[in-house]
């Protein structure tokens, strides 16, 4: 069964940095796409960032333009994990995030929900002025 657990969530400070952690089950990062996605308070969910390996030491990511330059997509495949970076958050960062496990190569079509199969159950982020 597969399983994504997200981590790394807390109340931070504007400006503040944080790692947050989507560790699965199954079969390793690379033979699929991991998406970061949140949802802010009264909201609809929202695609954040996405990866997917292509060969050993590359891969293809997407980004929103909201976080484009300030959030950085990773992933440990040793370790089944795909990080976010977050940096130089505001508090309209402040939202449950999500991470999900996806099939979809081409990078404009990462940020499309219905591409994703099983998802985690959140971690949240509080950024507080």
């Amino acid at each position: 069964q597969v399983q994504l657990v997200e981590s790394g969530g807390g109340l931070v400070q504007v400006g503040a940095s944080l790692r947050l952690s989507c560790t699965f089950s199954g079969r390793t990062a690379s033979q699929y796409t991991i998406g970061w996605f949140r949802q802010a308070p009264g909201k609809e969910r929202k695609s954040v960032a996405a990866l997917r390996s292509i060969s050993r030491n590359s891969v293809a990511t997407y980004y929103e333009d909201s976080v484009k330059g300030r959030f950085t997509i990773s992933r440990d495949e040793g370790t089944s994990t795909v990080y976010l970076q977050m940096s130089g958050l505001t508090p309209d960062d402040t939202a449950v995030y999500y991470c999900a496990r996806g099939t979809v190569i081409i990078p404009s079509s990462m940020r499309d929900q219905a591409n994703y199969d099983f998802w985690g159950q959140g971690t949240q982020v509080t950024v507080s002025s």
